[in-house]
């Protein structure tokens, strides 16, 4: 991959979950990686990793070779403003911004650079990321090296970037969903007589099961619960009440819901 320099301007949840990823992976060395954020709490656990820390977006960018923009929408026109002076042809810019378009971020830029839109999740700190990523003509001569640094950090698909709200609400929201159908089934094992710590254990590892059996088969996942449902069963039971109470619907809707709120960021 070459061992280009690093820069990360915003270090909060995706930003700081980079770059452990990143030096867990051993695919950056820490010496080559700079982030810059407001918070000096935050600055004090990444230099404790051995990470080049900044307070000035400025300082943080001008020998990168790599940056790596993770701030709210809302910060992205004023972080691009201060780092203006050190943008060039040479740097490739990586937004993890949600709702704020490659055409836009070229405007606000104001040069020809290299520009790629990219959406992981915050499994990306232990390397289980699923991170879609968005290019142009522009950025086709480091498409193979974005594509690279981030399959160090779990696996990645190449997506239109009219699909990039889509990945945000199916992928990076996604987490949380999955989050929440742990900890929901982890209420229901305790109240039918786990303790809290083996209720989480066992929904956790099922879970983990559950996804590797559709990796690894490439199986849909209704030929996998076919395999479990017998006649007259408790599993199909249990099912059959999960849907009359609208356990598919309402995770539909709510991506949906998270799809449309990226539409109204833009």
């Amino acid at each position: 991959m070459g061992n280009k320099k690093i820069a990360i301007i915003g270090v909060g949840n995706m930003g700081g979950a980079i770059a452990v990823g990143l030096i867990k992976s051993g695919s950056v060395s820490a010496s080559d990686i700079t982030v810059a954020d407001k918070k000096e709490s935050t600055l004090k656990k990444m230099s404790d990793l051995g990470v080049n820390t900044f307070h000035d977006n400025l300082d943080a960018t001008k020998d990168a070779d790599v940056i790596i923009v993770a701030v709210k929408p809302y910060h992205i026109e004023g972080v691009i403003n201060e780092i203006k002076p050190v943008l060039s042809t040479e740097k490739i810019l990586i937004s993890i911004v949600a709702g704020v378009s490659i055409s836009v971020i070229e405007e606000m830029a104001g040069i020809d650079i290299p520009i790629f839109r990219v959406m992981p999740n915050t499994a990306i700190a232990l390397q289980e990321s699923l991170t879609c990523i968005s290019g142009s003509s522009k950025t086709e001569a480091h498409n193979d090296y974005v594509v690279e640094l981030f399959n160090k950090l779990g696996k990645t698909v190449e997506i239109g970037e009219e699909l990039m709200a889509a990945a945000t609400a199916l992928s990076s929201c996604g987490i949380a969903y999955a989050l929440r159908y742990i900890r929901a089934a982890m209420q229901g094992g305790i109240e039918i007589g786990f303790g809290a710590e083996m209720a989480q254990f066992i929904t956790a590892q099922t879970v983990k099961g559950a996804t590797e059996l559709v990796l690894q088969s490439g199986n849909h996942p209704e030929r996998e619960i076919d395999k479990v449902t017998t006649p007259m069963g408790v599993t199909i039971t249990g099912l059959n009440e999960m849907e009359h109470k609208g356990f598919s619907s309402s995770l539909i809707q709510g991506i949906l819901a998270s799809y449309n709120k990226m539409g109204n960021l833009k």
